[in-house]
């Protein structure tokens, strides 16, 4: 019998002769091996070359995420407290101040009812950014749920889905907004999300759909089956962690985008309704005046078109960084 050492590949530090210890200069470290020796650094070094370690790098060298999340930082501050820029009432209203320009103290002028235009588009954010992410989180949520179950499973339930999903995305968006929110009387924003969660899961839960099929049809989620796992175990700690990339990505993105829908649902009257501070509320009764007053329309436009682009910006870095195939 040969003896094992011979059969021993050479270790990447390896002299010729390995001192009778069988390290290599005694430091512990095997050169380019990858491994240190110390088994809390590998595990460090294992998790920090993860999917997700790799991401947060790239994202911080990406000047694109930088931008957006510094603009979407600021969004948030002024929605949680708008006092912070902004002192004034958004519904205290002067006629006699109707439709005048900027002066001291309204640095963006006066609404056609005499409110403070600056007041109304901060405070205007907090709007925006409650809609925009209570709408994403139920549809990533909701659409999450019944997609990973449905690519999970499969069988019946799966074809169940795949025909509801297709009922839904026959209906158009803002004609179905139209139809079903001008019966609402309530002027909160609850109605509002309910509505774009009713019509927006459909495209996560595809997402999330595929990404499963293709995540349980791995080696160590079939290892895990036949291993004994239960299917929650599955679901939970091989699954999810690997599958939910994706739906994060459209999740983002559909944040800027739920934005603008609530903003083109209050601007045709069926969305918020006052005294609810918004930003459609005010481009729609703002546009009547955009000869006379152009400032009415150009700060709470500008506002949303900032937002908005802001979300779509931090989708499309967060996809770069988690998309495998740019690596």
């Amino acid at each position: 019998m040969r003896d094992p050492q011979l059969l021993r590949p050479a270790e990447p530090g390896d002299s010729g002769h390995t001192g009778g210890s069988g390290h290599t200069g005694g430091s512990g470290s095997t050169g380019d091996s990858g491994h240190t020796g110390d088994p809390a650094r590998d595990r460090y070094e294992g998790r920090a070359r993860s999917l997700w370690s790799d991401a947060w790098r790239d994202l911080r060298r990406d000047p694109v995420f930088l931008l957006s999340a510094l603009v979407i930082l600021f969004l948030v501050a002024i929605a949680i407290r708008p006092s912070l820029i902004a002192s004034g009432n958004p519904l205290s209203c002067h006629l006699a101040d109707a439709q005048d320009g900027s002066r001291p103290g309204a640095p963006f002028g006066f609404t056609a009812q005499g409110c403070d235009v600056y007041t109304r588009t901060v405070y205007g954010a907090r709007t925006s950014v409650v809609v925009g992410v209570l709408a994403s989180l139920g549809v990533a949520v909701v659409g999450s749920v019944l997609g990973g179950l449905a690519g999970f499973f499969g069988g019946f339930w799966d074809a169940v889905l795949s025909r509801a999903t297709d009922i839904f995305f026959g209906i158009p968006v803002v004609l179905g907004g139209l139809v079903l929110l001008s019966v609402v009387t309530s002027a909160t924003v609850w109605p509002v999300i309910g509505f774009m969660v009713l019509l927006g899961w459909p495209q996560i839960s595809r997402i999330a759909r595929g990404s499963v099929i293709t995540v349980k049809q791995n080696d160590y989620v079939q290892a895990a089956r036949a291993l004994g796992a239960s299917t929650p175990r599955m679901l939970l700690r091989h699954v999810l962690p690997n599958a939910v990339a994706p739906v994060i990505v459209v999740a983002t993105i559909a944040l800027g985008t739920f934005i603008a829908l609530e903003a083109t649902l209050s601007y045709l009257g069926v969305g918020l309704k006052p005294p609810t501070v918004s930003w459609g509320i005010d481009i729609s009764d703002a546009s009547p005046y955009i000869r006379n007053a152009p400032h009415m329309l150009l700060w709470p436009a500008g506002a949303l078109a900032v937002t908005v682009l802001a979300f779509i910006m931090l989708g499309d870095a967060v996809r770069d960084a988690l998309d495998p195939k740019l690596r």
